[in-house]
C-alpha cells in the first residue's frame, strides 16, 4: 500500500483514539494539571505520533501501547479520587511558603523553590509588597494562592452592608451574524423583538453583528463587525 495512504489511515486512527481518550480522561485545563499529569499527556501524544509516522513497525503494537497508557491514567485518576493518600503520594500536596507573614525557608528548600520565583508568583497575584501577605500556598499544579492580610483585602458590598442585584449569566442572541433562535426562546423573546432592538441602534441586518448578548437585567450588548475604530491606534 502507498506510504501516504498508510500514514493517513494511521493518523485518523491515532486522532480519534486520542479524541476518545481525552473525553474519557476528564476536562482539566492545562493550567490545572500537575507535572505528572502533564508528562503523561505528552507521552500519550508522542505515542499517537509514533503510531502515525513510524512505518518501520506494525501499527497494532503502538495502538495497544496507547490504550495501555490511557487505561493506566484512567485507573490512577479513579484511585486518586477514592484514596486521598494515593493522590498525595502521586501529585504531592500543597505547601505553605508564607505563614503569618513569615517566609518558610525550609519549605522553599524542600520544593527547590527560590525567593525570586516566590516574588514573581506574588507579582502575578498583583502583590508587589510582601508585607501584604498573610499566607501563601504553592498548589500541586504549581500555582501560588495568596491570602492577603485583612487590612489589605478589598472592601466588598457585604462589608458595607450594601444589597446587590443578582448577576446571573448573559445569553447570546447573535453570534457571527447568526440569530440564535433557541436562546431567544429560552428567555421568552423572539426575532421581532430583536429586530426592533437592532433598528433602534441603526442596525439593519443581523449579518452586521458579530456578537449580541443580553444580561439578566435586560441590557443588550452588541458588537459590530464594523467597529469604526482606527486599527493603527490599537
Amino acid at each position: 500500500m502507498n506510504e501516504s495512504i498508510v500514514v493517513i489511515v494511521r493518523g485518523v486512527i491515532g486522532f480519534f483514539s486520542l479524541l476518545i481518550f481525552t473525553r474519557l480522561l476528564g476536562k482539566q485545563q492545562v493550567s490545572q494539571l500537575t507535572l505528572f499529569e502533564y508528562i503523561l499527556g505528552i507521552t500519550i501524544g508522542s505515542m499517537a505520533s509514533t503510531l502515525t509516522t513510524d512505518l518501520s513497525s506494525a501499527a497494532w503494537p503502538h495502538w495497544v501501547g496507547l490504550v495501555v497508557w490511557a487505561t493506566l491514567v484512567y485507573l490512577v485518576q479513579v484511585l486518586t479520587l477514592k484514596f486521598p493518600v494515593i493522590s498525595e503520594y502521586i501529585n504531592g500536596k500543597p505547601r505553605v511558603l508564607i505563614a503569618n507573614g513569615k517566609i518558610l525557608e525550609k519549605n522553599l528548600k524542600k520544593l527547590r523553590y527560590n525567593l525570586f520565583e516566590l516574588l514573581e508568583q506574588l507579582r502575578m497575584n498583583n502583590i508587589f509588597d510582601i508585607n501584604q501577605v498573610e499566607f501563601a500556598v504553592l498548589e500541586t499544579n504549581g500555582k501560588l494562592t495568596v491570602l492577603k492580610k485583612s487590612q489589605f483585602q478589598s472592601l466588598t458590598p457585604k462589608d458595607m452592608n450594601l444589597s446587590t442585584d443578582y448577576m446571573g449569566l448573559s445569553t447570546e442572541l447573535i453570534y457571527n451574524g447568526v440569530v440564535m433562535e433557541h436562546n431567544l426562546e429560552k428567555i421568552d423573546l423572539d426575532e421581532k423583538w430583536l429586530d426592533s432592538q437592532l433598528k433602534t441602534r441603526g442596525i439593519k441586518n443581523p449579518l452586521e453583528v458579530y456578537l449580541a448578548v443580553i444580561n439578566t437585567s435586560g441590557e443588550l450588548y452588541i458588537d459590530l463587525y464594523k467597529d469604526h475604530m482606527d486599527d493603527k491606534s490599537l
